[in-house]
Order: C-alpha cells, then structure tokens, then sequence
C-alpha cells in the first residue's frame, strides 16, 4: 500500500503540472489575495486588541469614579457635621454642669 502512494507521488510530480507556465496567472491572484488577507487580519487584530484595551481602561476609570464618589457622599458629610455638632453640644454641657452646681450650693 506504502509503495502505491509512493509510486502515485513521482507520477504525480514528474507531471510537471504543478510548476507549469500556465498555472502561474491562477497563482498570482491567489497570492495576491492571501496577502490581502493577511494584512486584514492583522489590522482586525489590532483593532480588536485596541478595543479591548479601551474597555479595560473604561471601566477601571468608571471604578475609581465609584471609588471617589463613595469616599465623598453628601450623606457621610452630613453625618459628620451632625456628628460635631452633637459633640459641640456635649462639651457646652459638661462645661456648664460645673458651673450650675457651684451656683446651687453657693
């Protein structure tokens, strides 16, 4: 069976119809094609890539936005101020409870 496909094969080469004159112009379309091809598709790729690349750096953009907005809340300021307000108050009382009892006792 090997011998046959071997045999096949030099018949086939010793043809000379794979390297024939006439076989040339059909080649050069194709090559030309296969370089076109090729080209596309790296330009495909690079675009892809750079497309990827775009929405990778979106949305850690659009996550330290999060980030940035959930550090400065109104809400959290707010509590904050309402906090040192109450604090305030609470220092005023205790600074004004030893002054009323002196004066009770006085």
């Amino acid at each position: 069976m090997l011998l046959w496909v071997f045999l096949l094969m030099i018949l086939t080469l010793s043809n000379g119809s794979h390297c024939s004159p006439h076989s040339l112009p059909l080649r050069m379309p194709r090559y030309a094609d296969a370089i076109f091809t090729n080209g596309y598709r790296k330009v495909l790729g690079q675009l892809s890539a750079r497309k990827l690349l775009q929405d990778l750096m979106s949305r850690q953009q659009g996550e330290r936005n999060q980030e940035q907005r959930a550090k400065v809340r109104p809400g959290r300021q707010a509590e904050s101020m309402w906090a040192d307000q109450k604090q305030m108050a609470l220092e005023k009382i205790l600074v004004a409870l030893p002054q009323k009892q002196r004066n009770s006792q006085g």
